[in-house]
C-alpha cells in the first residue's frame, strides 16, 4: 500500500486519487457555475451580478479559510481535512441546487468556499509536498496537469446535462458525482502516516513559521504573487471582450481562450526543467516578466487572428508555470516544515486578488478607454510585480529552512 523513500512513507494511491479528485472538485464546484449561471438567472430572475457576487464570495471565503486549513494539514495531514471538505462540497452544491431564494443560494456558495479551501490545490499541494519531498515538483506537476483537465471534462458534461435537465437537477446530478468520487477517494487513499518534517529543515528553524511569515522576503513574495494573480485573472476573463471589441466573433474569441488553456497545460510540463536551471528568485521574476510581456503584446497587437491565438497560447504557457511557481515558492525558500501554513498565508491574498480581478477589470475598461488600454494597465501591474520579485530571496536568518536556491 505504501512506497517508502528513505524513511518517508508514500501512499501509492494518493497521487492518482488526488489527480481524479482535483478534476472532479474543480469541475463541479468551480467550472460548472459559469456554464449554468445564464440558465440560473433566466430561470430565477436573480440578477447576474448577484449570482456572480455569491460565487466570488466563495473564493474569498476560500482564501481566508485556507490559512487555517494549511495549519491543520501541517499538524495532522490531509485525510480528515480533504474528506470533510468533500462532504461540505456535496452539501453546498445540494444547497445551491435547492435554494428557494438568493440569500440561501449565497449561503450555499459561502459553504462551498470552505469546501474549496479544503479540497482544491492548496491542501493537495501540502500533502504531496510532505509525502513526495524532495521529488515533490514532479508530483505537483502531475496533479496540476490533471487539474487542468477539469474544465475540459466538466464544462461539456455540465452543458450536456443542462440541455436535458433544469439547472437545479443538473447541480443535483453533479453533487452525486462529487460524492461518489471525492469522498471515498480522500478517505481511503490518504491514509498513510503523516511524516515528520525533514530533520534538515527542522535544523534551520529560527523562530518557526511566525518568524518566516514576518520577514521582508515573505511579504515581497506575497506582493509579487498577488499582483501577478490579479493580472492573470483579469486578463483571462477580459480576453474575449478584447477580441470582440476588435471585430472578432465570440466563437473566434472563445477558441483563442480555449487554446490558451492548452498552453497552460504545456507550461506545466516545462516547469520542472525550468526549476532545475534557475534560482527561485530568477524563476519568479522571469515568469512574472513573461506574463507582463504577453499581456502587453495582446494589448498592442490588433491581429491577425493567428497571431492573437499564438499570443494567447504563450500567455497560457506562462500561466501554467505560474501555478507551479506558487506551489513551490515556500519549499524553495523555507523548506517543507510549515508548508501548509505558509502556503495558506500566500494563497489568501492571491486568491482574493483573483476573485476581484474580473470584476475590477470589467469596471476599469471603460474609464481607461477600452480593453487594449486595460491590458496595458495590467501589464504595468505585472511589471511592478517584477520589481518586488527581486526581493524575495530569504537570508539565512529569515526564518525556517532559510536558504536561497541556486
Amino acid at each position: 500500500m505504501y512506497q517508502r523513500v528513505g524513511e518517508r512513507p508514500r501512499p501509492r494511491a494518493a497521487l492518482p486519487a488526488l489527480c481524479v479528485t482535483q478534476i472532479t472538485s474543480w469541475g463541479i464546484v468551480y467550472y460548472a457555475f459559469p456554464v449554468l449561471n445564464p440558465q440560473i438567472t433566466t430561470a430565477t430572475g436573480w440578477p447576474t451580478g448577484a449570482t456572480t457576487a455569491a460565487f466570488s464570495a466563495a473564493l474569498l471565503v476560500s482564501a481566508v479559510a485556507g490559512i487555517r486549513v494549511g495549519r491543520i494539514i501541517d499538524r495532522h495531514g490531509p485525510r480528515t481535512v480533504m474528506t470533510t471538505g468533500s462532504v461540505l462540497g456535496v452539501t453546498s452544491v445540494l444547497i445551491i441546487a435547492s435554494a428557494p431564494n438568493l440569500p440561501v443560494f449565497t449561503a450555499g456558495w459561502l459553504l462551498a468556499g470552505l469546501a474549496m479551501a479544503a479540497t482544491f490545490y492548496q491542501p493537495a499541494f501540502a500533502a504531496l509536498t510532505r509525502w513526495w519531498a524532495p521529488d515533490h515538483v514532479r508530483a505537483l506537476t502531475i496533479v496540476t496537469l490533471a487539474g487542468g483537465l477539469a474544465s475540459t471534462a466538466f464544462a461539456p458534461l455540465t452543458a450536456t446535462l443542462a440541455g436535458h435537465l433544469s439547472w437545479r437537477a443538473t447541480y443535483a446530478v453533479l453533487a452525486l458525482i462529487l460524492a461518489a468520487v471525492t469522498i471515498p477517494a480522500h478517505a481511503l487513499a490518504l491514509k498513510a502516516p503523516w511524516p515528520e518534517p525533514s530533520l534538515s529543515t527542522e535544523s534551520h528553524a529560527n523562530g518557526g513559521v511566525e518568524k518566516a511569515a514576518r520577514t521582508r522576503p515573505f511579504w515581497m513574495l506575497a506582493t509579487t504573487l498577488t499582483l501577478s494573480a490579479f493580472t492573470v485573472s483579469a486578463a483571462v476573463i477580459a480576453l474575449v471582450p478584447l477580441m470582440t471589441e476588435r471585430g472578432y466573433t465570440s466563437t473566434e474569441a472563445a477558441w483563442a481562450l480555449g487554446l490558451g488553456g492548452a498552453g497552460q497545460t504545456l507550461g506545466r510540463t516545462l516547469y520542472a526543467t525550468l526549476a532545475r536551471h534557475t534560482s527561485p528568485t530568477t524563476r519568479t521574476v522571469t515568469l512574472v516578466a513573461l506574463g507582463a510581456l504577453t499581456t502587453a503584446a495582446l494589448a498592442v497587437a490588433p491581429g491577425p487572428y493567428g497571431l492573437l491565438v499564438a499570443l494567447s497560447v504563450a500567455a497560457g504557457t506562462v500561466r501554467g508555470n505560474l501555478t507551479l511557481l506558487q506551489a513551490t515558492a515556500v519549499t524553495d525558500r523555507w523548506g517543507t516544515t510549515h508548508y501548509g501554513r505558509l502556503s495558506g498565508l500566500l494563497a489568501a491574498p492571491t486568491t482574493t486578488a483573483a476573485a476581484i480581478a474580473p470584476f475590477a477589470g470589467a469596471v476599469a475598461a471603460a474609464p481607461l478607454g477600452g480593453y487594449p488600454q486595460l491590458f496595458i494597465a495590467l501589464a504595468a501591474i505585472s511589471a511592478a510585480a517584477c520589481m518586488t520579485g527581486f526581493k524575495t530571496t530569504p537570508t539565512r536568518t529569515a526564518g525556517i529552512g532559510s536558504a536561497p536556491g541556486r
